[in-house]
């Protein structure tokens, strides 16, 4: 078994095993969890395949098991459902453990210039396939949602977020610090911004924004309709 697989598989078996804490009760959680996983993880199938076809990135022909599918190994799929599932799994232990604890006015000025951020940028490189799509998607999805609805939700969101990626650009930038044989993604320069943080592009981080800020838009909606279904039975 190639090592991003081992990594999917711990992952999944750590947080389902941690899925039955007795506080958290993740697994309560399953059956608004998996359509969104599902839903928006078909959605970020088709731009990983889209992605890899037009040459924004390509993948490490070592350290895989070798099976792929249009260009993409397995591993990189299952990333599209095991980071996400990871993420929602922090989100709802955050609301939890941090219930008293929600920064409004921090979470009101990170909405606000990242939606800046996300759109000019956007705006500049409107060239650039992989950078316009990543960034203006984020930015208007952000703005959409946090200022023409504000949900109380968003600032765990924001938590979460920043705890998810702390270990995965560390983890990241290590692997594409050491070379070609250990890293899974290798990104064309000519195809992204020179601008990086721990040799991690700026776009996976925001496609990574994009990928988990969408999963926990439709895990609440759902979850929204399941409780008020419970309430009128």
């Amino acid at each position: 078994m190639s090592l991003y697989m081992w990594i999917n598989v711990l992952i999944i078996l750590f947080l389902l095993l941690l899925s039955f804490e007795k506080k958290i009760r993740f697994y309560t959680y399953w059956k608004t969890l998996f359509p969104a996983l599902l839903g928006v993880g078909s959605v970020f199938v088709a731009l990983v395949i889209y992605f890899t076809d037009v040459g924004v990135w390509s993948y490490s022909q070592t350290g895989l098991t070798g099976y792929s599918l249009y260009n993409v190994p397995v591993e990189g799929y299952l990333l599209l459902f095991t980071i996400p599932y990871a993420g929602v799994f922090i989100y709802e232990a955050v609301k939890i453990y941090s219930s008293s604890y929600r920064p409004v006015r921090l979470s009101y000025y990170f909405a606000l210039l990242f939606t800046l951020f996300a759109i000019v940028t956007a705006v500049m490189y409107k060239d650039n396939v992989f950078t316009f799509t990543t960034f203006l998607g984020a930015g208007l999805l952000n703005w959409i949602v946090y200022f023409g609805f504000t949900p109380r939700w968003y600032p765990y969101f924001c938590i979460s977020f920043f705890s998810v990626q702390i270990p995965l650009l560390i983890v990241n930038g290590i692997f594409m610090r050491i070379g070609k044989n250990i890293s899974i993604l290798h990104f064309n320069e000519n195809k992204i911004l020179e601008m990086k943080i721990f040799y991690t592009p700026l776009e996976l981080i925001c496609f990574n924004f994009l990928l988990l800020f969408s999963v926990i838009i439709i895990h609440e909606y759902f979850r929204n309709l399941w409780e008020n279904k419970q309430k009128s039975t």
